[in-house]
């Protein structure tokens, strides 16, 4: 692979980390195992992601995030303790795709990986924010496994199609940033909408006279 098919699968996986870790570790180290994902020579070393007992664990991790993400609230608790842990697994996933020999490289993946899966994990998180004020129960469900199938999917087309990898990694980041903008601006509506609520609620409230009197 060349170093734009590897700054490609870095970054797609990078922001794909943002969404699901677990299952982005899990299906690279699947990969890795069955030889879907050949690496050249420096990124042997990532072949530890293939090893049974990484891939175990990655699985457990999993199956956790997939039972948590499908219930309202408990998968904004889910994304709160992991807001660390995701930008910080998305830089090493690229730090470990880019040569080690090249400090400047490394640098570059480490930069670009944290930020790239803070970015889809904010718009993770802010969607499910927003899908959890919502009174009926379904729309969480519906969105969370649209999300499964769409890292699966997404994963499966990196590793299947590197040279496609840097589109992916593009297209993600710009609708990562276009949704995190366009939800922060529905939650500032929604909350004017609820404060305006609450006065209007609380004026009605009050009996006349004693807004005669005051």
């Amino acid at each position: 692979m060349g170093v734009i098919e590897i700054l490609g699968i870095a970054g797609s996986l990078s922001l794909l980390a943002g969404w699901r870790l677990y299952l982005t570790i899990l299906a690279t180290g699947i990969a890795m195992h069955f030889g879907w994902l050949p690496l050249p020579e420096h990124l042997q070393s990532l072949q530890i992601l293939a090893n049974p007992w990484i891939i175990s664990v990655a699985a457990v991790g999993t199956l956790a995030e997939f039972l948590a993400d499908k219930i309202a609230w408990v998968d904004s608790a889910w994304d709160a303790v992991h807001s660390l842990v995701r930008p910080l697994g998305g830089a090493l996933l690229a730090l470990a795709l880019v040569d080690s020999s090249d400090p400047v490289w490394q640098v570059v993946a480490l930069l670009l990986g944290g930020g790239g899966a803070l970015i889809s994990h904010g718009a993770k998180a802010t969607t499910r924010t927003v899908v959890n004020v919502s009174p009926e129960p379904y729309s969480n469900v519906a969105v969370s496994a649209g999300e499964d199938v769409a890292t699966t999917g997404l994963i499966a087309l990196v590793i299947a199609y590197p040279p496609l990898a840097i589109a992916i990694a593009l297209l993600l980041l710009i609708a990562a940033i276009i949704v995190t903008i366009a939800l922060r601006r529905l939650m500032r509506n929604i909350k004017a909408g609820m404060k305006r609520v609450f006065a209007d609620s609380t004026a009605d409230s009050v009996p006349a006279g004693s807004q005669q009197d005051m």
